[in-house]
């Protein structure tokens, strides 16, 4: 006798978004055997990015991004992930290991499942969310290669409505800043760091190249608000949309003050990681620059776009320095976003994935199913 419940899933998928109906799989998608009960097999291993220029920020510099590539196996099909892990986040190759090393996804059967299984890989420890991301979009890849349909599909977006990227300029000196801003010229438009005492100096450094809009990144760069409000005047005088994470993200009152004072609108980063922080901070910040690598993955980047919105914030979606992979998961949600910073892949020498392109400094996304990438 059919599994009533396997004919379901093969038929349509429920999300929270709506319900998406799926005539039926592709021809080439695997048959549940009657008489097997076929598990879902998980694996991880390390690899390191390799940047073009040395990243400076407002706290530290490097060359360098520790990430974790994994692979969830199902009937013959393959779902990729990544977790990518800056500094800033506390994850190392070592705490991913042993926190990967914990994930038993053979006590599953069905990757439909998928809070279920996304709800266990949240318990298994407090932290490592760019870890626990890395098996999300492993997830995602699958359960859409199993559909044989993209994530923008299944969420309801049109690929059509992406946003433009921003490249990034990270902090240097004034001829090293002019170099990589002529190297930005097909992208139309940069985000430039700050915070590290140079602020004007980097700001008129890419003027004298450019007169694109321009994003500012401070990364908690800022300890005065008067300061901050001073600038903020200064930058739109200058051409800037809006200023992200200003301020450290304990002065939430200081930042609060100057989001309701500000010309320009202000974005969390740092200061808002997942759901629950969105939750208790929105009313301080004018957006919020979702990551997936901070969020623990797709799965809660979607509730918080959807959250983001509800409560009339700007949504930005950003990256780490990441391959193609992770860039790619993320670029499913741009639809659905007013702004994006999806230049991780674009950062690094040695990406080994395949997936969405930047055609003319916008997001592009393609038609293979899940989250569209293929292993170089």
């Amino acid at each position: 006798m059919n599994n009533p419940r396997r004919t379901f899933l093969k038929n349509s998928i429920f999300l929270s978004s709506g319900l998406l109906i799926v005539s039926k799989l592709p021809n080439s998608a695997p048959v549940m055997s009657k008489n097997k009960r076929t598990t879902l097999k998980f694996s991880f291993k390390p690899y390191t990015l390799e940047l073009k220029h040395v990243f400076t920020v407002a706290a530290n510099s490097r060359s360098t991004t520790p990430v974790m590539l994994t692979e969830i196996e199902y009937e013959g099909i393959k779902g990729y992930g990544e977790a990518s892990m800056p500094p800033y986040l506390g994850e190392s190759h070592e705490t991913a290991a042993k926190f990967l090393s914990k994930v038993n996804l053979s006590q599953f059967s069905d990757p439909f499942q998928m809070d279920d299984i996304l709800t266990y890989i949240d318990s298994i420890d407090t932290y490592n969310t760019a870890a626990k991301a890395s098996v999300d979009i492993a997830l995602h890849d699958l359960t859409g290669k199993l559909l044989g349909k993209t994530w923008y599909q299944i969420w309801g977006y049109d690929a059509s409505k992406t946003p433009n990227t921003s490249f990034t300029i990270g902090i240097d000196s004034p001829d090293v800043v002019k170099l990589k801003t002529q190297e930005a010229s097909p992208y139309k438009i940069l985000k430039v760091k700050l915070g590290k005492g140079n602020d004007k100096e980097m700001i008129d450094s890419v003027r004298s190249i450019t007169d694109k809009p321009l994003f500012v990144d401070v990364n908690q760069g800022w300890k005065d608000r008067e300061y901050a409000l001073d600038m903020a005047h200064w930058l739109k005088e200058k051409g800037v949309i809006f200023i992200e994470q200003p301020m450290p993200k304990g002065m939430t009152d200081d930042i609060a003050w100057l989001t309701a004072r500000s010309p320009l609108p202000i974005i969390a980063d740092e200061a808002v990681q997942r759901l629950s922080d969105l939750a208790k901070l929105h009313d301080a910040y004018s957006g919020v620059n979702i990551k997936l690598m901070k969020c623990t993955g797709m799965r809660e980047a979607h509730k918080m776009v959807e959250f983001a919105r509800a409560v009339g914030m700007k949504v930005m979606i950003g990256c780490m320095t990441e391959t193609s992979c992770a860039v790619s998961a993320a670029a499913h949600l741009s639809p659905a976003c007013d702004f994006a910073d999806l230049d991780g892949s674009l950062l690094i020498k040695n990406d080994i994935f395949d997936g969405m392109k930047i055609i003319g400094g916008k997001v592009t996304l393609n038609e293979k199913p899940g989250i569209g990438v293929v292993p170089n």
